[in-house]
């Protein structure tokens, strides 16, 4: 939660876990935030949407770009008449088919609204008109503040990552981080403090609830990984009678010394030994 929530990066993470007394590696965290991140989105958007009836009103659509190894991309949100983000969507090109295929992955999830704020951009105009909405669209100067302001919590996380790499892991973490946005998101300016104390501790207990029902999952899911890294590999052929345990990467199958086993000091002490004999 304090990784997507809170602008942090996995090793702030790893300090403030250490200061509590848990002492995990930031790469425990990011595998948890991959495996468990989407699996918390998805239950949380699918009970947001159930109880959803009021965002049929008025979205505001808006996009921003985000560099991608250098390269410009864009990132759409559309966003409800309460500031709920209702659909994130990433692209190449800020066309209109890309605007097309946004709206209609919006309108599919969501159904259709009675009214779309937007910007001047023509991308939207030609493909609400291609859907049949062109009359539904609204533009002016400050009616699209809803979906302007809904990009500050991401560009505020995003300066504390190094970046993204690939349209695939940007897209997963828009979603997760909007979701996890949505369900905290108590509008503590729109209600008294009561009611919004009353809030943050419904959405809190909603959030312990999913970690309890994934949390053994989790652990028995740790348990093979870490059985199943761990396999005893024939050293190299300088080292042929020196054991070592090695861990086998995930993605390409190559094989690394352990961070204990210094292989270079090793092989000196091979050396030295072979040429005294």
């Amino acid at each position: 939660m304090m990784y997507v929530r809170f602008p942090l990066s996995l090793r702030n993470v790893e300090d403030l876990l250490h200061e509590r007394g848990i002492e995990i590696s930031h790469e425990t965290e990011r595998f948890w935030w991959h495996r468990f991140g989407p699996l918390f989105a998805a239950k949380i958007r699918k009970r947001r949407i159930e109880g959803m009836k009021s965002s049929h009103w008025r979205w505001h659509l808006d996009e921003m770009f985000v560099k991608i190894n250098g390269e410009r991309h864009y990132l759409w949100r559309a966003v409800d008449h309460e500031g709920e983000v209702l659909e994130s969507f990433v692209t190449k090109t800020c066309d209109k088919k890309a605007a097309l295929k946004f709206l209609k992955k919006a309108m599919k999830k969501h159904g259709r609204c009675e009214q779309f704020v937007t910007d001047k951009l023509r991308s939207y105009g030609a493909a609400l008109k291609d859907l049949g909405a062109y009359d539904l669209q609204d533009t002016g100067r400050w009616l699209n503040n809803h979906g302007r302001n809904s990009h500050l919590p991401f560009r505020r996380r995003e300066r504390a990552m190094p970046r993204f790499r690939r349209m695939r892991s940007l897209q997963m973490f828009a979603s997760v981080h909007a979701s996890v946005m949505n369900h905290f998101n108590s509008e503590r300016s729109l209600s008294s403090r009561p009611l919004f104390k009353a809030n943050r501790a419904a959405a809190l207990a909603e959030w312990r609830g999913l970690c309890a029902a994934y949390g053994t999952a989790s652990l028995s899911l740790l348990r093979r990984v870490r059985l199943s890294l761990m396999v005893w590999t024939a050293p190299p052929r300088r080292h042929r009678n020196v054991p070592c345990w090695c861990f086998v990467t995930a993605n390409k199958g190559r094989s690394r010394p352990h961070a204990d086993y210094n292989t270079r000091d090793r092989s000196r002490q091979v050396r030295l030994s072979a040429s005294r004999r």
